[in-house]
């Protein structure tokens, strides 16, 4: 897999009501990257990772994927159905694609191998941990091979340790395989992390405030306790901070 490439022009939202989420906002993330989205709550983040998924439609500009992509979208919560097995649950995509029961079998317990829960497939969600649920709602979103992975806070609900590890899977997980990846976060921790980039954006409506290239390779548990790591990390709560203090009133 090479990814897919993003192209956002002008791209606008604005709600019925005339509450403005997201304003014109020009943004190039290039394939194969891991993009984190970082600003307050409630600033349009969310908005956009769904404008990019064509979940919701922008009011203004357009949106570019080059190449058309296979899109994997992971959610705040995992969504799992209590009644299925993780196995069924994992394979689900792929089921309403019509493939057969077979392959949705063998790709769903390919990825939950993948994720650490090949031995969890025949348990229902009610059976499994909040990091398991996690784990399985990561799998399912790589069922179908996409070369675009959208991340919506998915560890947000997590304890700090738990998030740590999933972190850790997560970025071995998609820089082996070469996805093109969007993370929306609340987490300076994370996004340093996860990320290549971390576009810091404003209060709603949601602008461009800066953007970090982060220059870290492999992203192991040590990296967490560098000083790199921590000076970058205040930095960019440094900008997060100024950016909320400018749009206060």
């Amino acid at each position: 897999m090479s990814g897919v490439e993003i192209g956002l022009h002008g791209v606008a939202k604005t709600f019925e009501g005339s509450m403005e989420a997201v304003a014109p906002m020009d943004l190039k993330l290039g394939a194969g990257c891991v993009t984190a989205l970082l600003g307050p709550t409630g600033c349009g983040k969310s908005t956009l990772l769904r404008m990019i998924g064509g979940v919701e439609t922008p009011t203004g500009g357009a949106i570019e994927l080059q190449p058309k992509p296979r899109i994997g979208f992971c959610f705040q919560e995992p969504r799992l159905l209590p009644w299925r097995n993780v196995l069924r649950n994992v394979g689900l995509p792929l089921e309403l694609d019509g493939r057969s029961s077979e392959v949705c079998r063998r790709e769903a317990q390919r990825r939950l191998d993948m994720v650490g829960l090949g031995d969890a497939s025949e348990l229902l969600p009610a059976a499994l941990s909040g990091g398991m649920r996690m784990r399985a709602a990561v799998a399912r979103s790589l069922v179908a091979d996409p070369d675009l992975l959208l991340l919506d806070e998915p560890f947000g609900s997590l304890d700090e340790v738990t998030r740590f590890r999933l972190d850790e899977e997560v970025a071995e997980l998609v820089r082996k395989r070469g996805i093109t990846v969007v993370l929306v976060t609340h987490s300076i921790s994370e996004a340093v992390f996860l990320a290549d980039e971390v576009v810091v954006l404003s209060p709603r409506p949601a602008r461009i405030v800066e953007r970090y290239e982060i220059p870290f390779g492999d992203r192991v548990a040590s990296l967490r306790g560098t000083e790199a790591f921590a000076r970058l990390q205040a930095e960019i709560y440094d900008c997060l901070r100024g950016g909320m203090m400018e749009d206060a009133p």
